[in-house]
């Protein structure tokens, strides 16, 4: 991401609904799927600023990767140097079977070559360890906010699932969220489609509502993302699987 979207992020992650209900989410699928124990060890990669990767440290010892300076300097902020990776190129610099959780939370896009990335995951990860990642869906929804972010794809659940390899992995939920919000982000989207790009302070999607609303959002996100119904469409996709 450029500088400014880091910016931006630092500056409305914390209440926005949207990343902190992912973080929300998130957290819960790892304590039904685990709990992870203080003795094991979660490698959050494409950590951003460190948020969520903090929020978890109660639970287990917590490694972060990132590629991107402006990113790392905040990770180093934030963390012990040995807990921070920084990615240069190859292989996750890890030894083979190291972890016990991996989360990528709105990752993959940023990567070209996805199914490779998810591959380093099964290296990285014990036989029953647990990935879980997001990502952003719907390629019908592709705007400046993903050229802003420097996103290759936004996904589809086959997309998605064709990158995890039943050889490979037990998927335990794949499913669309943020299914309420579709219509509105489609809506806008097209729109705004042939106006100039937007900056960061001024996209709707980057805007924090009044706090009932907010909360709301929230709530509905979070609850949603639980649900075993497979919904049609969504703005993102949850993937959690076990590794074979």
């Amino acid at each position: 991401m450029d500088a400014a979207e880091y910016t931006n992020l630092v500056r409305v992650e914390e209440k926005h609904w949207y990343y902190a209900g992912k973080r929300e989410l998130v957290r819960r699928w790892l304590m039904r799927v685990g709990p992870p124990k203080l003795e094991e060890t979660l490698l959050d990669c494409g950590a951003g600023t460190g948020r969520f990767a903090k929020e978890m440290e109660t639970h287990c010892r917590v490694l972060v990767l990132d590629d991107h300076e402006e990113s790392l300097r905040l990770l180093r902020e934030h963390f012990a140097a040995d807990q921070v990776i920084a990615l240069s190129g190859g292989d996750v610099p890890l030894p083979d079977a190291s972890v016990n959780y991996i989360t990528a939370l709105d990752v993959l896009e940023h990567v070209e070559q996805d199914a490779d990335a998810v591959k380093g995951f099964h290296r990285l990860l014990k036989p029953d360890g647990i990935a879980l990642v997001t990502v952003p869906a719907g390629m019908a929804l592709w705007s400046d906010w993903d050229v802003s972010l420097h996103h290759f794809r936004r996904y589809s659940r086959k997309n998605l699932r064709a990158i995890f390899p039943d050889e490979k992995w037990e998927i335990l939920y794949l499913n669309y969220t943020n299914i309420l919000a579709y219509p509105i982000a489609w809506i806008l989207r097209r729109l705004r489609k042939n106006q100039p790009a937007s900056d960061s302070k001024s996209r709707m999607e980057d805007r924090i509502p009044s706090p009932w609303l907010n909360a709301l959002l929230q709530r509905i996100f979070v609850g949603m993302a639980f649900w075993w119904l497979p919904f049609p469409f969504g703005l993102s996709l949850i993937l959690v699987a076990r590794r074979r």
